[in-house]
């Protein structure tokens, strides 16, 4: 909208320099104006940008891309030295469980009743690459904390999804309270982290999707996943 405006403005100027000549400002006009609308961004077809998700996660760069970041973190998180409460924050949904096929599904939208729906099936499975990293932890003698953004009436299904796949050890699971629904993500987990050191936590790493997963203080090792499905601001 604003290069609109300056080419309104450039023009207006054409037309008093060569009022004399209206042959020539109308050929400039009309030139200007196709220019203007050649350099306009490109946009790409809807239906081509999800063939080009599904393609990402369907054909192993997705699994290649997530294993070396894994590798990568357990690497970091072997030099920590421990102390009696150090803790790795871990986010739930698309690290620690894998709602992706359910996504494709209805297409890569999003409508919060189907979501709900989806949740409260408690059929995600684990992220295998993620559930090998808390399994290091675990034997390394870091706590494991989870903090998602999901809502408190979805903790009893988030707690019968995470234990059918696994994730059977953790000090606690942390929903957001009927007050917190309308936090943005990173004041939220920031928010929580800096409770979770006042109870006298060490926080040494956090892993998460997304980049609000780990803003702020107390994240220790960040460790991102790639996320291409959705992104939570």
């Amino acid at each position: 909208m604003n290069s609109f405006k300056l080419f309104l403005s450039h023009t207006n100027i054409l037309a008093v320099r060569l009022w004399r000549n209206s042959h020539l400002y109308l050929h400039l006009s009309i030139s200007l104006t196709v220019f203007q609308l050649s350099c306009s961004p490109a946009l790409v077809n809807l239906d081509t940008a999800k063939d080009e998700v599904t393609k990402y996660y369907e054909s192993g760069q997705y699994v290649k891309e997530l294993t070396e970041i894994i590798n990568d973190a357990k690497d970091k998180f072997s030099k920590v030295d421990l102390v009696s409460n150090s803790a790795v924050v871990f986010d739930i949904d698309e690290t620690a469980l894998d709602n992706y096929k359910e996504i494709k599904r209805i297409g890569y939208g999003y409508e919060s009743k189907y979501w709900d729906e989806w949740l409260e099936k408690a059929e995600a499975p684990a992220i295998p690459q993620v559930k090998q990293l808390y399994d290091f932890l675990l034997q390394k003698g870091f706590k494991i904390i989870f903090i998602t953004g999901k809502k408190d009436y979805q903790y009893n299904a988030t707690l019968k999804n995470m234990k059918s796949v696994g994730y059977m050890e953790f000090d606690t699971i942390i929903t957001r309270s009927k007050d917190e629904y309308k936090i943005k993500s990173a004041q939220y987990k920031s928010q929580k982290r800096k409770e979770l050191v006042e109870k006298g936590y060490v926080i040494a790493g956090c892993v998460g999707d997304q980049l609000t997963d780990c803003e702020g203080e107390n994240c220790g090792i960040v460790v991102k996943l790639p996320n291409y499905l959705y992104l939570v601001e």
